[in-house]
């Protein structure tokens, strides 16, 4: 025997629901992911903040009407044209705005009776941020919503080890005003942090600095090239210590430091032993600086006949009978 079962009809109005929020997913799974020109599938949703703009890539999709929808880019006049809704202006407008004024054109013109709308941002032509300089991923950003420049260096990977502590910020409209933001945060009172780290605007472009180098050749532990780190300034004696000390036949006395300036590279000549004795100040280098600690061969000549008379002195040891 079988029973029939009678369903209530708020049972039936949930299932309705269920019905209809299925038929919607299926649909944007048959409309499948934005692709943009470059090949990239992920769809970058609009900012409520963010404005249209010229030669934004924008994705128009109609509720149950896959025909309707499509991606469309605006035009320089600020407008987009859509399968059957012709030419709507969309420059200025939010994605909210914008999927309210096509709704509305396509309710108008008699295409549907009750069309629901949404669009999405897929590609900011003019909205983004150009970083450039020493960060992981330099390139252009999208600006979603209010961004300072911390979170925009941040989206770009961060900064590298080559970066230094000032970021320069370049406005498109006024491109001859330059601002600086100090990036060594870890150092920075919450007052400062907030002067410098604001918010920044559509076409802005981004350039962190790059630490400096100084150099140390000659008779030294290990010479080369060392970073200056967030281009913090170092001393002689510094310098003295990553390249790991003199050697013992360095010529302190003859110690010379080449710099570059406005009239070309000078050299600078000072005493590195007086400085080790304190009887000198330290002297503070510059980004490219080259400081060169030349051989004493007075002091190779001791050394070797030293080194000689140890060996002889061996030797006849040695030979005791």
């Amino acid at each position: 025997m079988v029973r029939t079962m009678k369903t209530p009809s708020r049972q039936i109005g949930a299932i309705a629901s269920c019905v209809c929020a299925a038929l919607f997913a299926s649909t944007m799974l048959a409309q499948g992911p934005a692709v943009t020109p470059n090949g990239a599938r992920n769809v970058v949703p609009a900012s409520p903040s963010l404005p249209i703009s010229f030669g934004d890539l924008i994705q128009v999709n109609v509720f149950d009407n896959p025909d309707l929808s499509a991606q469309v880019r605006v035009d320089s006049k600020g407008s987009v044209e859509l399968p059957l809704g012709g030419t709507i202006k969309v420059n200025g407008l939010t994605a909210v705005e914008a999927g309210a004024v096509i709704a509305t054109r396509l309710k108008e013109a008699g295409i549907l009776l009750a069309p629901h709308v949404t669009v999405l941002i897929l590609e900011y032509q003019s909205q983004g941020v150009t970083i450039t300089g020493e960060v992981h991923s330099p390139g252009v950003y999208p600006l979603l919503g209010n961004r300072t420049v911390l979170d925009m260096i941040a989206t770009a990977g961060g900064l590298n080890e080559n970066a230094g502590k000032i970021a320069s910020v370049f406005h498109r409209d006024n491109p001859e005003s330059v601002r600086q933001v100090k990036l060594n945060v870890s150092v920075q009172t919450p007052g400062s942090i907030a002067e410098s780290d604001f918010e920044l605007l559509p076409g802005d472009t981004i350039s962190v600095s790059r630490s400096g180098v100084i150099y140390v050749i000659g008779d030294v532990g290990r010479a080369g090239g060392f970073l200056v780190e967030h281009n913090d300034r170092l001393t002689v004696m510094q310098a003295l210590a990553l390249a790991q000390g003199a050697n013992q036949t360095a010529s302190m006395g003859g110690t010379r430091l080449f710099r570059n300036s406005e009239n070309g590279r000078i050299a600078i000549d000072f005493d590195l032993k007086k400085i080790l004795k304190g009887e000198a100040s330290d002297i503070l280098l510059a980004d490219g600086d080259i400081l060169y600690v030349p051989v004493s061969y007075k002091k190779v000549y001791s050394l070797r006949m030293i080194e000689a008379a140890i060996g002889v002195a061996t030797g006849i040891a040695i030979y005791r009978p």
